[in-house]
């Protein structure tokens, strides 16, 4: 079989795949880029931790108010 049919190798593929601009993609990587420059996660975090502060003192107010006012409403009942 090999006399009449000889074995001839297929040509290797060729698979192309295009490269199209993704405009948000590249937008996402330079924001990336952005974030990742010296100092920008310490930034991040100081910003963070100072809202997480006022939160804190703002609940911490709540609390001692609320307790002001309950312990003059039993002085007053009492």
């Amino acid at each position: 079989m090999s006399v009449l049919f000889p074995k001839v190798n297929k040509p290797r593929e060729w698979d192309y795949r295009p490269i199209y601009f993704d405009e948000e993609k590249e937008a996402r990587k330079d924001k990336k880029l952005a974030r990742l420059r010296r100092g920008a996660f310490r930034e991040e975090h100081e910003k963070n931790m100072t809202e997480l502060r006022r939160k804190k003192q703002s609940k911490l107010g709540f609390w001692i108010a609320l307790l002001v006012l309950l312990l003059f409403a039993f002085y007053y009942l009492l």
